[in-house]
């Protein structure tokens, strides 16, 4: 069976009016995918690195919503880790 996992850098303060808010990095969510591979027995099918808006909105469903807004003022654009894997 087909499946996903998104490795998302986690939000560590949110945005304000004056303040962009902040977030973790991106090298984080590729450390938080290489410790998933290693303790999973997995087959990995594909890698790659997804951007989407507005993920930490409070109107989105974070990075598996399928219709995120760009209505948002400021919209803010983030990257994440998706890997596809085919679960034994």
């Amino acid at each position: 069976m087909l499946k996903y996992r998104d490795f998302v850098p986690r939000q560590l303060k949110a945005p304000g009016i004056f303040d962009q808010g902040e977030h973790e990095s991106f090298d984080d969510a590729i450390l938080a995918a290489n410790e998933w591979l290693v303790t999973n027995s997995i087959k990995v099918i594909s890698l790659e690195t997804v951007v989407l808006p507005n993920i930490w909105s409070r109107w989105e469903d974070g990075s598996a919503d399928a219709s995120i807004g760009t209505g948002d003022s400021p919209s803010r654009w983030h990257q994440f880790l998706r890997c596809w894997y085919q679960d034994e």
